[in-house]
């Protein structure tokens, strides 16, 4: 396009709103490597830098891949499922308006939401993965997953968007697509069935459980991403209005609702306060936000969050007990328990509990709402197709992709197990799990720094 073209293009966008999501964005970058510093945190501290790369890796990896084709298939018009490659590397996104702000800006701020997705779901490869194969898994999952599951729920065209799903910030594409593709990946590195499978020098292992190799990352993670994600759910709105606002109040809620309310099961346990569990139920907070965001009050928003932790925690326990340690289950970072089954629990309750009135805080956005407030039974029949569809799509999808990168030659995805590094067996786990604590490690509890 000539420089007049884009200039007159330019003149149809909303500066006060170009503005906004350009902050919102550059707010919600640094969520992508903070991800990875969370999972550096919970990993050996011997495994600390490893764990810690596949954000960086991930940064690289889906920008490249969003600027070839990864925006035209997830925003392109094509199909109800996957778009064209009508926007192949972003020709003709410059500033042609996208609601009121440009194209590129537009591409640029859903990028993030597509690495952050990217981030938190190799987080199944933590500790146990190799870094190598993740690079080509990030291309095709980014391809095959991502984009298809944003394009269904986002896009003008999608099929599940035209149902009327409500979804307002990535309840699927976001929370239940990297649970169930983190799931995936740890199965298939218990379970591996080609090339790591026959080499002599990579078996299948289940990595025993530890406690959190480094609590000030955790601390200084939960920081950034609670910080970030204010500005992920404020933005969504992609102008400044007071939907916007709104946004960003009952996303602050729900994760303050969530991380005191696990804070002080946990204390009501164990007589300590937990750094671990107040980051856990931040995040469960955050993730049952998510979809609702745009669409609920504020007193709704705080029993999201306590509801959240209460459910979360539970699922978490999964992991502590003989049955997960017999079946190699392995749920790196607690992605599965609060992801995946916080991102299913939010997306239903959004066809609970939404307002069609609260969705018009925008000015523009008109719903039918959800079951309770707006007698709208139908929502919930919507969000359960979608939440199935979610996991199903990342969870199949995911476990073949990386079954066809452990195919290749050098990209054998188990880690060799001398790389491991062990902590507490399953059994001393489950004994302090079940109230005989050790007195330097809990699973609801830190274990590192304690405020009495």
């Amino acid at each position: 396009m000539t420089a007049s073209a884009v200039l007159k293009a330019w003149e149809s966008c909303d500066p006060t709103d170009t503005v906004f999501v350009l902050v919102c964005s550059v707010f919600c970058w640094p969520i992508i490597p903070a991800v990875g510093l969370a999972y550096s945190g919970y990993s050996h501290s011997r495994n600390g830098m490893a764990s810690f790369m596949p954000s960086i890796l991930v940064m690289g990896c889906c920008t490249v891949q969003w600027f070839m084709f990864g925006y035209s298939l997830a925003y392109g018009e094509g199909s109800g499922v996957i778009g064209d490659f009508k926007y192949a590397f972003h020709r003709g996104v410059l500033a042609e308006p996208v609601g009121t702000i440009p194209a590129i800006l537009f591409s640029e701020f859903q990028l993030i939401f597509c690495a952050t997705v990217c981030a938190i779901a190799v987080g199944g490869a933590v500790e146990r993965g190799r870094l190598i194969s993740l690079i080509p898994f990030i291309f095709l999952w980014t391809t095959f997953i991502y984009c298809p599951l944003a394009h269904m729920v986002w896009s003008d065209t999608g099929f599940l968007g035209h149902l009327g799903v409500l979804d307002f910030a990535g309840g699927t594409p976001v929370h239940i697509c990297s649970g169930a593709t983190a799931s995936a990946l740890s199965i298939y590195l218990s379970y591996p069935l080609f090339r790591s499978k026959k080499s002599s020098n990579r078996t299948p292992s289940h990595l025993k459980l530890h406690r959190p190799g480094n609590s000030m990352f955790q601390l200084l993670a939960l920081v950034i991403i609670w910080n970030s994600w204010l500005a992920f759910d404020a933005g969504t709105t992609l102008s400044l209005n007071f939907k916007s606002v709104m946004a960003l109040c009952v996303t602050n809620l729900c994760a303050s609702g969530g991380s005191i309310t696990w804070a002080c099961i946990t204390y009501y346990e164990t007589g300590k306060w937990s750094l671990d569990s107040t980051f856990m139920g931040a995040i469960a907070g955050l993730v049952m936000i998510t979809p609702a965001a745009g669409f609920i009050d504020m007193t709704t928003s705080f029993f999201f969050g306590v509801g959240g932790a209460f459910v979360c925690r539970q699922a978490l326990r999964i992991k502590f007990t003989k049955l997960a340690a017999r079946l190699k289950w392995v749920d790196n970072g607690d992605t599965f328990a609060t992801h995946c089954v916080g991102g299913v629990l939010g997306t239903i309750a959004t066809g609970l509990f939404a307002r069609k009135e609260v969705a018009a805080y925008d000015g523009a956005t008109a719903i039918s709402g959800g079951v309770f407030f707006d007698g709208n039974v139908k929502q919930l029949g919507i969000q359960l197709l979608e939440a199935l569809i979610g996991f199903t799509w990342s969870f199949i999808g995911s476990y073949i992709l990386f079954a066809l990168v452990d195919c290749v030659p050098g990209f054998e995805v188990l880690a060799k197990d001398e790389d491991i590094v062990s902590g507490m067996d399953v059994a001393e786990m489950e004994e302090s799990f079940n109230g005989q604590f050790e007195d330097d490690y809990h699973p609801f509890k830190d274990g590192a720094i304690r405020l009495e």
